[in-house]
């Protein structure tokens, strides 16, 4: 294993692990609601969202929203409000469904016909860590070609699948030194 980082932080620095950093750009390119959940505009577009065809439904059924339709149709309508663990049903509903729904573009955007997309690396941050302890890190650019199983992953919420994708499809190609960027600030797409 190419010097990876073992005891993160022991010195004071500072960042996220590469496939959370993954997660979080591929979660912007998905474009989530960005209203909060607890207020009645974010309730309400998750809940159209949720309930707009059968496969909604059932998607939501899925993650575990399993309400009747009288007090759906309450809270659509604003007699009832949801209580803490529907809220949190709804949303993890709501982000399950929206990553299923938008894989496949962006499999295809990432893709390019076997052209790739460029990926930025900017290393963790070492200002708090003394000088002795510093690694040379610069910032990285490589091409990821396939997208496929990073997708999946990213997809079904699976982080230690994606951990793996991230290093074995993209992260290897950095060559040697990928072990020194297991952990970052943040992974950019020219998507």
């Amino acid at each position: 294993m190419p010097d990876r980082t073992i005891d993160f932080g022991k010195f004071g620095a500072r960042g996220v692990k590469a496939h959370e950093a993954v997660s979080h750009q591929l979660d912007q390119l998905a474009g989530f609601i960005t209203s909060p959940i607890t207020t009645r505009r974010g309730l309400l577009a998750r809940l159209h969202y949720l309930t707009r065809s059968n496969h909604a439904r059932q998607a939501a059924h899925t993650a575990g929203l399993t309400v009747t339709d009288r007090t759906l149709k309450a809270w659509l309508q604003g007699k009832r409000n949801p209580t803490k663990k529907n809220l949190q049903r709804i949303e993890t509903a709501y982000h399950t469904l929206r990553r299923q729904n938008v894989a496949r573009y962006l499999l295809t955007r990432l893709n390019r016909n076997g052209q790739g997309t460029r990926v930025e690396i900017h290393p963790l941050n070492q200002s708090h860590v003394p000088r002795p302890h510093q690694r040379t890190l610069q910032h990285r650019t490589l091409n990821v070609r396939h997208w496929n199983r990073i997708i999946d992953a990213w997809t079904r919420t699976d982080t230690q699948a994606l951990d793996n994708a991230w290093i074995n499809d993209a992260a290897t190609h950095l060559g040697s030194s990928w072990g020194q960027y297991d952990y970052v600030t943040t992974i950019g797409f020219a998507a």
